[in-house]
């Protein structure tokens, strides 16, 4: 394992016992920048909420992966299939979870944080189905 991925991993741990629960308070409400997922754990049956950043794609949502595909709350999704998002005040049923590339994905985001996720180095995205 690299430095890279060995910082990666210390921050994504720091945001997850500490700073997520701080923005689990304002993300998903009208003109936060922060959406909210909210997903069933994999193993224990328990609803998480966990803070993402979200923008519209198409028909659908697209969620940055800002360390990676290799965290809990997308592991939760692909085993149950679906989630709920809440994005600026409104919620949304989602199913259909699939990864998808930079290339894809990175057009949806306003230019500041296209800007900031390409220079962290975020390539893969999820992309999910919003129920109609």
């Amino acid at each position: 394992m690299g430095f890279r991925q060995t910082a990666v991993d210390a921050i994504r741990k720091m945001n997850k016992y500490s700073i997520n629960r701080v923005m689990v308070n304002i993300a998903g409400v009208p003109h936060s920048p922060i959406s909210l997922i909210r997903h069933t754990g994999r193993r224990t049956g328990k609803l998480y909420a966990t803070p993402v950043i979200v923008e519209p794609l198409g028909d659908g949502l697209v969620i940055a992966f800002t360390y990676g595909p290799e965290v809990d709350w997308y592991r939760n999704i692909l085993a149950g299939g679906s989630c709920i998002v809440r994005r600026g005040g409104v919620e949304y049923a989602c199913a259909a979870p699939k990864l998808i590339d930079g290339e894809s994905a990175l057009p949806a985001f306003p230019f500041l944080l296209r800007s900031i996720l390409r220079l962290i180095g975020t390539s893969q995205f999820l992309s999910l189905e919003v129920r109609k």
